[in-house]
């Protein structure tokens, strides 16, 4: 009797001991190989690994902050450009431990439907986008109108085939490990790709909303390194080991003083602070207005502290300089905790990094933890405190009408206006 109930286990609320074990059983992740570039291990051999991961850092940081600034100077499409290609690398580098658990039971389509789903998704935000803010270029051409009119519904079609596909890949026996990969595609794809769409959008708002929070996570991230590999001696999470409160700490302060000076940098220059808007008559981004009150400078009065501590009175700053330090506070404040986060899933996983596409930082997601919680609070920001209603959006939306609407709307508009007493007054300073 005995030998027949090993032979055939007992299900337990439709699942078997025999599926059970299977899915328990999660292989750890392999760890990526030190790719820390030759030259760079014969010059910094005579050093301890501390100092030698100092060194390798720094040097890489620099030259990823050189390929920021010139990416910025290329202008906003290359800008979106690389968001799209960071989006895709942070997502291959997530699904990519997810497959090294999954591959190991021999299943089919994970990865597949895993790009599949990537391609649903983008198509669906990236659509919207399109019709936002390229709506003259989307009523211009025939078959982006077609697309754009059903842009859901065509989104809608492709990501129930996905759903259809995923449904005919289950495997008996692996129901549940695969259930658990669709989530964790769909998780991954909430993390990566919503929080991507969001940057574009903040940048389209003006590249000064853009490159100021990138910067701030930056500069919070290097700044906490330096405080905290110089001072460091008191932990401050048990997910990260190595940061510490001197870090944290130091990094806060130096982020605060980074964003007010960047901000100042910036709010001069049109190019900044503009809203990006597409010119379709040369089918090309234009950065050019008159700048808003938020980057006009103002005279502030002094709190009596800091007017007994300084002499001043007043101070002269660019409104955006205060929201700049509302940004550079959540960088240095609650963005670390995308990357303790972060820190808790590769724990999980037993790996040290993401990948090792960068010697001495790791993927591209370990660079990245921070700034999709960034963009969110970006994004969200700009809608409470600063977007106010868009003229320019408005009129798209009344001259996608037909003529009858667009008639009723203007004659109710017209006897809006009688009635406010602002339709004559508008029309003798026409006259």
């Amino acid at each position: 009797l005995t030998s027949l109930l090993q032979q055939n286990p007992v299900e337990k609320d439709g699942v078997s001991d025999s599926e059970s074990k299977v899915d328990s059983g999660v292989p750890e992740v392999p760890v990526p190989a030190d790719d820390t570039p030759e030259v760079l291990n014969k010059a910094l051999s005579g050093l301890s690994s501390r100092w030698k991961n100092w060194w390798v850092r720094g040097i890489l940081t620099l030259a990823m902050i050189s390929f920021f600034f010139f990416i910025i100077y290329l202008g906003p499409m290359v800008l979106m450009m690389i968001v799209l290609c960071v989006q895709i690398k942070c997502f291959q580098e997530i699904i990519t431990i997810g497959y090294s658990v999954y591959h190991s039971y021999h299943l089919p389509w994970f990865r597949t439907l895993s790009w599949y789903f990537l391609l649903c998704v983008n198509y669906f935000f990236y659509g919207e986008t399109v019709t936002d803010y390229f709506f003259t270029l989307v009523q211009r051409e025939e078959p982006l109108r077609i697309l754009s009119k059903y842009h859901r519904f065509i989104s809608f079609a492709l990501y129930l085939t996905g759903f259809c596909m995923f449904v005919l890949s289950l495997v008996k026996k692996h129901y549940r490990l695969q259930f658990y990969m669709f989530g964790w595609t769909h998780v991954t794809l909430l993390i990566v790709v919503t929080q991507s769409h969001l940057i574009i959008h903040n940048l389209f708002e003006g590249m000064i909303w853009f490159i100021v929070p990138i910067s701030c996570v930056i500069c919070n991230d290097i700044m906490a390194y330096m405080f905290g590999f110089f001072f460091g001696r008191t932990p401050l999470i048990k997910l990260s080991p190595k940061k510490t409160w001197e870090g944290f700490i130091g990094g806060f302060f130096s982020t605060i003083v980074f964003g007010i000076m960047l901000s100042y940098v910036m709010a001069g220059y049109r190019y900044f602070v503009c809203p990006v808007e597409f010119n379709n008559d040369s089918n090309s981004f234009q950065v050019d207005c008159e700048p808003s009150d938020l980057f006009q400078l103002q005279d502030y009065a002094l709190p009596s502290i800091l007017e007994s501590i300084t002499g001043w009175t007043t101070v002269r700053l660019y409104p955006f300089q205060i929201h700049s330090i509302a940004l550079s506070s959540f960088a240095s404040i609650v963005g670390p905790f995308g990357g303790f986060f972060a820190s808790g899933f590769k724990r999980a996983f037993k790996i040290k990094d993401f990948a090792n596409t960068i010697p001495g930082h790791g993927g591209i997601m370990d660079r990245f933890d921070c700034q999709y919680l960034m963009a969110t609070f970006v994004n969200v920001y700009i809608a409470s405190f600063i977007r106010g209603p868009n003229p320019s959006k408005v009129i798209q939306q009344l001259l996608a009408l037909r003529a009858d609407q667009q008639l009723h709307i203007f004659n109710s508009l017209k006897a809006h206006l009688t009635e406010k007493g602002l339709l004559p007054a508008l029309e003798e300073a026409a006259a």
